[in-house]
């Protein structure tokens, strides 16, 4: 018999670790369609092996063809990995094209996930050994709703592309072997939307126990459904006219060149319903008091990322790459423990420092802001034990300023053998002339999501979506949609409340409101810009709002890491990236073209 199942490596993916069962036996060889099926364990591994393509968006140091980490932090103007072997610097430099690997990984990789969810779907039924017709409906259905995540995935990549619907092609098939032209990008959109709808309408509210932690909900289907909309009514696909060539063979318009404002009104639409339906019952935004029992905004916004199963969590890996992530935040603490001693090597650009707020919640150019670039203050931050010789940049900052940054003259947040204090000036314990090959290329390392203990850890997961992106995507969408409806402000506040700082129009310190649609956009662009810092959120917000040839070409810039002090606190441009009209869209994988008579590639490609 013809063999279709490709190996299944599933050890820990998507789901709780204690839910070993699911999870702990692989098979030694391929199986046969009658084997894969002939059982609930055997289907429930093929199952997982497609749960498997969820990205993990912790291994973005070397994205590889097994986990779909992206290259979306490095690759933004938020970051800058240290080491050449980084597929981000080529990204950055714009050295990619339709053979790069990382080009041709993300296609195969979800259209296999794609094909091999269809195949489960047509085949579980064959399964008759231990399982009951209810969970063979819920496991259709999670197939269902990865399916189409996937191809949420695949589109925001590289715009509108192949719909198979429900053709059942072998799983393990070469992505070239499909000869069909592309959808429409309009096409792609609703399909995805249509297909969350169906499968969430048989998806549990929440998982039914501990062991299911992990698998597909109907509110994690649904926010897919979200990000959908808000994509397609972004600048980007919504009567982008530079994307007028982008025709099939037989003329087919694959981007609408209309703008069409109800586009936003759908979009703002569903997230209403969302929150309606699930938010505080399901979802929550996360708080936490420190130990006097009073709230804390830093350590609200910072333990998210550290308490694993908390209410924030819409969409998350459970098995991630959370060690070699936490290598990277870890500065290289020269002579210091090997608990404490790791690379720095996940740079924060100089151009994403200057995007947080100052403690009054405006931005560093507000005459209002109280923002200084000159002098020292012994200052004792956010979450810091003790008070250190800081630079007044980086003094009086939001708190998620600290949950983000690590800087020079900075306390690590491991404090078990003592305060050490991070210095990443040239010839500090963690500098350029000290670390070797493990430095900080701008004199700043990211923090976000660096637990308080050994870097050396396994089990955390990665967070792909949670209720701040849910409440600023909406606070977006509505003011696109609705200018001036009270929501948008309510949104945005409760995001500002939550950090810390001032909000709009409310409270003794509060900002002035924003008066107009345009100046309400650039609040809510700010304030993603702050809030979802390093979460894989800004390489895709400068694409999708037309933006990236201005944030992402060019200068950018970090201190002066190859000096002591006090020159080394001088910026300068450390890269000059290049952007052009062409890297708005992930080129067509060139063997697909080249074998695909009917596939068009995207334009200047």
């Amino acid at each position: 018999m013809k063999k279709y199942l490709i190996l299944v490596l599933v050890a820990g993916l998507t789901l709780n670790t204690s839910c070993s069962k699911y999870l702990d036996q692989v098979p030694d060889d391929r199986l046969t369609l009658d084997e894969t099926f002939a059982n609930r364990a055997t289907a429930e591994r093929f199952l997982a092996g497609i749960y498997r393509n969820i990205p993990d968006e912790f291994g973005q140091r070397n994205p590889d063809v097994s986990k779909n980490a992206g290259l979306w932090t490095g690759g933004s103007d938020e970051a800058e990995y240290v080491w050449g072997f980084a597929q981000t610097n080529n990204i950055n430099i714009g050295n990619w094209d339709a053979n790069s690997g990382f080009v041709n990984d993300y296609w195969n990789n979800f259209y296999r996930g794609i094909r091999s969810a269809s195949f489960f779907i047509a085949n579980v039924d064959r399964v008759t050994q231990d399982i009951t017709p209810q969970l063979i409906v819920q496991y259709k259905n999670e197939a269902r709703a990865l399916r189409a995540m996937f191809y949420f995935y695949l589109i925001r990549l590289y715009g509108p592309v192949i719909l198979l619907g429900e053709n059942v092609i072998e799983p393990d098939a070469p992505s070239e072997s499909v000869r069909l032209p592309r959808n429409t990008f309009d096409e792609c959109v609703n399909y995805i939307a249509a297909e969350l709808d169906a499968a969430a309408a048989n998806l549990p509210v929440n998982p039914v126990n501990d062991n299911n932690y992990g698998r597909i909900t109907k509110g994690m289907a649904l926010c897919y459904k979200l990000q959908a909309y808000l994509l397609a009514a972004s600048p980007l696909y919504n009567g982008n006219t530079d994307l007028a060539s982008l025709r099939n063979k037989d003329g087919k318009q694959l981007i609408s060149q209309t703008f069409d404002a109800s586009k936003w009104k759908r979009a703002s639409d569903a997230y209403k319903a969302y929150i309606t339906e699930f938010v505080p019952g399901t979802y929550s935004l996360y708080r936490k008091n420190n130990s006097s029992g009073a709230f804390d905004p830093y350590l609200s916004c910072r333990d998210i990322f550290i308490d694993r199963f908390n209410n924030e969590i819409i969409m998350s890996r459970i098995e991630a790459s959370i060690e070699g992530r936490q290598y990277e935040l870890t500065p290289y603490h020269n002579g210091k423990n090997s608990e404490t001693r790791g690379s720095g090597g996940l740079a924060a650009t100089q151009n994403q420092v200057d995007a947080f707020f100052t403690a009054n919640g405006r931005s560093i150019n507000d005459p209002a802001s109280g923002y200084r670039n000159t002098g020292f203050t012994d200052y004792k931050a956010p979450g810091s034990p003790i008070a250190t010789n800081t630079y007044n940049q980086w003094v009086n900052r939001e708190p998620r300023f600290y949950v983000n940054i690590t800087y020079h003259n900075s306390v690590w947040l491991n404090t078990t053998y003592g305060n050490i204090i991070t210095e990443l000036n040239n010839n500090g314990n963690s500098g350029k002339a000290t670390g070797g090959n493990d430095y900080s290329v701008t004199g700043y390392i990211v923090r976000k999501a660096m637990g308080l203990g050994n870097w050396r850890e396994s089990n955390r997961p990665v967070i792909l979506y949670r209720v701040g992106n849910l409440f600023l995507d909406y606070a977006e969408a509505l003011n696109e949609s609705t200018p001036g409806d009270p929501e948008i402000l309510t949104y945005l506040n409760r995001i500002r409340e939550r950090a810390g700082i001032p909000q709009y129009g409310t409270g003794t310190d509060a900002l002035p409101v924003p008066t107009s649609q345009e100046a309400m956009r650039d609040a809510i662009r700010k304030e993603r810009r702050s809030e979802l810092a390093f979460e894989n959120v800004r390489f895709f917000d400068t694409r999708r709002w037309k933006i990236a040839e201005t944030t992402d070409n060019g200068p950018t810039y970090g201190l002066s890491i190859t000096k002591n002090l006090p020159e080394f606190l001088t910026v300068i441009p450390f890269e000059n990236r290049v952007f052009t009209k062409r890297h708005y869209l992930f080129p067509i994988p060139a063997k697909d073209v080249n074998a695909d008579n009917l596939m068009v590639q995207n334009p200047g490609w």
